[in-house]
């Protein structure tokens, strides 16, 4: 029998799979000693159709907490709710939400980092741009963005096509694709971003990770890209594979755009 993925957490996988279809923001990784901390909000993949928030949702926020960082997961709209700019509607609301709560959750307003893994990356980082999120909504620019081997672009040759349908529909046009695609998007006041891929990613191609980089190079914003050798799609923490520690690599990269001078070892 093989052994379970020590990354997943068994208990809320079925939850998150079969939970309501709607808007909600889980807070129960908020740090609550009495502190201020920074905070990251976490969107999950799942192809724009589930919220896997027990790989890429719950796994994360704790490695966040240990690290003095108060995290909130964010629940979007999927499948038949999904169409654009739904999901982007959800994120945002989760933003203001936090900020409107800042006291109360005693989070930092400024400099908060946003973290999406594949579909949920193409969600986190279409909120790094102008015209899809955080200026378009009238909010405070994010102090970096954290992108899993994300989905970038809605070009149907590089797309992961589940994510491109249930957003845009089967039948978008090469305008809709490539409004929504985020490469696209970039300009020199896109956030700072670390992101990541595997090379043996077989869901969503790695150039949408390299196309993402060379165009946060292009326009100067600050960027930091790792692939990871024989890393496969899906792997959340990553624990065991290449990738086991890109959370500490992607934490150094928020602390150093924030000048706080903390580090991470490993």
């Amino acid at each position: 029998m093989a052994a379970k993925n020590p990354d997943i957490d068994q208990r809320q996988t079925l939850k998150d799979i079969y939970r309501p279809n709607r808007y909600a923001l889980d807070d129960r990784f908020v740090l609550r000693d009495g502190k201020t901390h920074p905070f990251a909000v976490i969107v999950p993949g799942g192809g724009y159709n589930v919220v896997c928030s027990f790989i890429e949702g719950t796994p994360i926020a704790r490695r966040l907490n240990e690290r003095g960082v108060s995290a909130f997961i964010l629940y979007y709209r999927v499948r038949g709710k999904a169409r654009f700019p739904q999901p982007q509607d959800d994120l945002a609301r989760a933003v203001k939400e936090i900020l409107s709560r800042a006291e109360e959750y005693r989070v930092e307003k400024e400099k908060y980092s946003v973290w999406g893994s594949s579909a949920g990356g193409h969600l986190a980082a279409s909120f790094g741009t102008e015209s899809m999120g955080w200026a378009k909504y009238g909010l405070p620019k994010p102090g970096a963005m954290i992108l899993i081997y994300p989905v970038i672009s809605m070009d149907p040759a590089l797309t992961h096509a589940q994510t491109h349908d249930n957003l845009l529909g089967r039948h978008a046009t090469a305008a809709m694709e490539r409004a929504a695609s985020v490469d696209e998007q970039v300009t020199s006041a896109y956030p700072p971003t670390y992101l990541w891929c595997g090379d043996a990613d077989g869901s969503v191609p790695p150039e949408n990770t390299r196309r993402m980089a060379a165009s946060l190079e292009k326009a100067g914003v600050a960027v930091r890209c790792e692939v990871f050798p024989g890393v496969e799609h899906g792997v959340g923490p990553g624990t065991g594979t290449a990738a086991e520690g890109w959370i500490g690599h992607a934490l150094d990269f928020w602390l150093e755009q924030r000048n706080d001078g903390v580090t991470e070892e490993g």
